[in-house]
């Protein structure tokens, strides 16, 4: 197993380029299944969990041509069903949650899908309902093997899926994913609502029009879908990824650093840079690009009528939870205080005890509550040893020791590779003493 070993404190400086955004590339690569026709993807990140993804594909029949870094062609035309109920797809699909979107696809093109219980992060309980209810409302029958955690899909009585309207318990954004890349393929209209319409969930559905699906609503959270017969191929290319766009701001504001990300995709962005302005962090916009200035001090805001600014995760155009990570660590730098409020999961906050061990002063008032108390730069962090538990709470922890005074070891660090593209490479390009052991 490999740690980082960091000595933080270093002012960094320079350009970083986002990498393609690893949630939306998931829904992505299982498209390709929709159609037996090439597929160009571009901008395709090269961290653990799209790459375990991609292996997947090729098990499962996928031809992989890969064009240059990050630019592939897949071409699903001699799919192998029965890979699927392998020990082999057991074991992989489990290592990864995002495997799940391959149950959409698979059971609108051939029928059936099966699929280990995902794995992933450890950040509480991350139901599979929405998923499953869609499928049936399209017509399909559910299956699950209790002893083995094993899910199955089929088609009732070889009847094709059938388009309906569903109103959606939660706007799961990898649930929506799922559901409409059945739909695409099922016999007349489908209707969405409580969709998610993340710019994932859009880049999706953008791509799948230019294959030959009808979606209308793309960019709501109401989608109208006419199914249709079958989809060719097509060429996408993958957004910048925001979580890691939004982890470079929360360096630069812990490093006292002046850095420049460049294009960024303002326009998909949505208020993740207002957030960050109402913890004190100076950006500019210039062209595509941000620009932080380096800050020796960020003052948090209050609410107008003055009481203490409350940052919490909603469905888009609010905040993503994945960002309140960066947003805690931010904070413990900051003047002033803040409540963190993580709604969706019941396990993601519980990193804090680490900052606090570097010296953070932080409340932990509940599972998905906790109050920072800002240390304005004037007592810095100090270096220690930790473990990531997921990947953005590795993120947030590898911006602490950055920023902290003296080295920390990081353990765990697959967790971080998972999400962030030869992170240790690109920081020492800035200025970073990280060193991966």
């Amino acid at each position: 197993m490999s740690v980082f070993e960091i000595r933080g404190g270093n002012r960094l400086s320079g350009e970083i380029i986002p990498q393609g955004a690893k949630n939306e590339v998931l829904q992505i690569l299982c498209a390709v299944l929709l159609t037996t026709e090439p597929v160009r993807i571009k901008n395709i990140p090269d961290i653990r969990d799209v790459n375990r993804l991609i292996e997947i594909l090729e098990d499962l029949g996928v031809k992989v041509q890969k064009n240059a870094k990050g630019d592939y062609t897949f071409q699903a035309d001699n799919i192998q069903m029965d890979y699927l109920q392998t020990k082999e797809f057991k074991k992989d699909g489990a290592a990864l949650r995002g495997s799940i979107m391959l149950m959409g696809p698979l059971l609108a093109k051939y029928g059936k899908a099966y699929m280990p219980k995902p794995g992933g992060d450890k950040i509480g309980r991350r139901r599979l309902d929405t998923h499953f209810q869609g499928f049936i409302n399209l017509g399909a029958k559910y299956r699950f093997e209790e002893g083995e955690d094993f899910y199955g899909v089929e088609l009732e009585n070889g009847k094709p899926l059938q388009g309906t309207y569903m109103l959606l318990e939660e706007a799961s954004v990898t649930g929506t994913a799922n559901i409409v890349m059945a739909a695409v393929l099922a016999k007349g209209k489908t209707t969405i609502y409580n969709a998610a319409c993340e710019p994932y969930l859009q880049q999706l559905c953008k791509m799948l029009v230019r294959m030959g699906a009808k979606i209308e609503g793309i960019g709501s959270n109401l989608l109208t879908i006419e199914g249709v017969e079958e989809l060719s191929g097509t060429e996408h290319t993958v957004l910048p990824d925001m979580i890691e766009i939004g982890s470079w701001i929360g360096l630069a504001a812990m490093t006292k650093s002046e850095l420049t990300i460049k294009d960024v995709s303002w326009d998909n962005l949505g208020v993740i840079p207002d957030v960050f302005r109402k913890l004190g962090i100076q950006l500019e916009k210039q062209n595509d690009d941000i620009y932080i200035p380096a800050q020796e001090h960020y003052k948090i805001q209050k609410f107008m009528d003055g009481s203490i600014l409350t940052v919490s995760d909603a469905p888009w155009p609010g905040f993503t939870p994945d960002l309140l990570s960066i947003v805690l660590v931010i904070a413990t730098q900051a003047k002033g205080s803040v409540l963190v409020h993580q709604k969706m999961f019941e396990s993601r906050l519980f990193f804090v005890d680490k900052l606090i061990d570097m010296g953070a002063q932080i409340i932990l008032c509940d599972p998905h509550r906790a109050t920072v108390i800002g240390l304005n730069h004037e007592t810095p962090l100090r270096g220690t040893t930790m473990s990531s538990p997921d990947i953005r709470a590795g993120i947030a922890l590898l911006i602490a020791a950055l920023s902290a005074k003296g080295k920390s070891i990081i353990h765990n660090i697959e967790q971080i590779d998972r999400g962030y593209e030869q992170i240790d490479t690109r920081l020492r390009a800035i200025g970073a003493d990280i060193v991966r052991a």
